[in-house]
C-alpha cells in the first residue's frame, strides 16, 4: 500500500468512526419496539436498490467505472443526512434513526460482500477491474477491515467513555467534511483535463438511480402497509445513499478514478435535493390539511 493510500484509508477509517460514536443503545432498543417498520427500511437499501442497480449495469451499455461507481454508491446506505431529512419532511424521525443505526452494522459485511460480489458478477466490470489487476477478493476484505475496526472501536469507546466520545462527535463531524470535500477535490483535480460538459448525462444516471431508490422505498412500505408517518422515513432512507463513505472507497482502492468520483459526488449533491424537495412537499401537503 503506498502512502498516500494509508493516509487515505486512515481518513476513510476516521469517518466511519465519528459515525459509530454518534449510534446510542436506545436507537437499537427501538427496533424491538417498530421491528416491521424497521425490516421495511432496510430492505431497500440491501436489496432492492443494490440488486435493482447491478441488474440494471448488465443491461445498460455504460463505461465499467460508471457501472462500477453505481454499484458502489448502492452499495453504501445513507448515514444521519437522512434522519434530518426526514424530520424536516415530518416523517418518523425514530424510526429513521433506528433504520441508520442498523443499517450501520449491516453494512460491516453487507456494503463489502454486495459490492464485490456485484462487480465480480457482471463482466464488464469484472473485466475492468482484471485490467487495474484488482480482486474483488482483495476489496472484500479490505473493506471489511476499513468498516469493522472503527465502526467497533466508536462503538466501544461511547460505551466506556460515553463523556469523551459527546466531546469528540463534533471535531470529527467536522473532520469527516472537510475529508468528504478534501476526496471530491482530489478527484477532480486529479485529471481536470478530462472533465468536460460529459457531466449532463451522468447527472442524468444519477437522477434516475436516486429516484429508483425513492421508489422502492415508497413501492416497499405500500407493500408492508405501514403508516404514511412510516412511509416517508422509508422513502427518504431508500433514496438517500452514504455518498461520502463511497467517495473514500473510491479514493482508496479506485485511486480517485475521475467516472467514479463524478457519480458518487453528483450522487451527494442530488439526494439533499430531491429528500429536501420531497420534504417541502409533504410540508406543504401537511399544511394544507384542514385542522381537526
Amino acid at each position: 500500500m503506498s502512502t498516500q493510500q494509508l493516509v487515505l484509508s486512515l481518513v476513510l477509517a476516521t469517518m466511519v468512526f465519528s459515525v459509530a460514536l454518534e449510534l446510542r443503545v436506545d436507537d437499537f432498543r427501538r427496533v424491538a419496539q417498530a421491528p416491521h417498520a424497521v425490516v421495511c427500511g432496510l430492505i431497500p437499501q440491501f436489496i432492492l436498490l443494490p440488486v435493482g442497480t447491478w441488474l440494471a449495469t448488465l443491461l445498460l451499455d455504460l463505461p465499467p467505472d460508471i457501472e462500477v461507481a453505481m454499484i458502489l454508491v448502492a452499495a453504501c446506505p445513507g448515514g444521519s443526512l437522512s434522519n434530518v431529512i426526514t424530520h424536516f419532511g415530518r416523517g418518523n424521525s425514530a424510526l429513521s434513526v433506528s433504520v441508520s443505526a442498523v443499517a450501520s452494522l449491516i453494512a460491516l459485511v453487507a456494503t463489502p460482500f454486495n459490492f464485490s460480489w456485484m462487480v465480480a458478477n457482471n463482466p464488464a466490470t469484472a473485466s475492468w477491474l482484471r485490467t487495474l489487476a484488482i480482486d474483488p477478493s482483495d476489496i472484500w476484505i479490505s473493506l471489511l477491515l476499513l468498516l469493522a475496526i472503527p465502526m467497533a472501536l466508536g462503538l466501544s469507546l461511547t460505551h466506556i467513555k460515553p463523556a469523551l466520545s459527546k466531546k469528540m462527535q463534533k471535531p470529527l463531524a467536522n473532520f469527516s467534511l472537510v475529508a468528504l470535500l478534501a476526496f471530491i477535490v482530489i478527484g477532480l483535480v486529479k485529471e481536470r483535463q478530462l472533465l468536460t460538459l460529459g457531466l449532463l448525462p451522468l447527472l442524468a444516471i444519477v437522477v434516475l438511480h436516486n429516484a429508483s431508490g425513492l421508489l422502492f422505498g415508497y413501492l416497499t412500505s405500500l407493500a408492508m402497509r405501514v403508516s404514511e408517518f412510516d412511509r416517508r422515513a422509508i422513502m427518504i432512507e431508500g433514496g438517500m445513499q452514504n455518498s461520502g463513505l463511497a467517495l473514500g472507497i473510491i479514493a482508496v482502492q479506485f485511486n480517485s478514478d475521475l467516472g467514479m468520483v463524478l457519480i458518487a459526488s453528483l450522487w451527494g449533491i442530488w439526494h439533499i435535493v430531491s429528500g429536501l424537495t420531497l420534504a417541502f412537499f409533504w410540508r406543504r401537503k401537511d399544511a394544507a390539511r384542514p385542522a381537526d
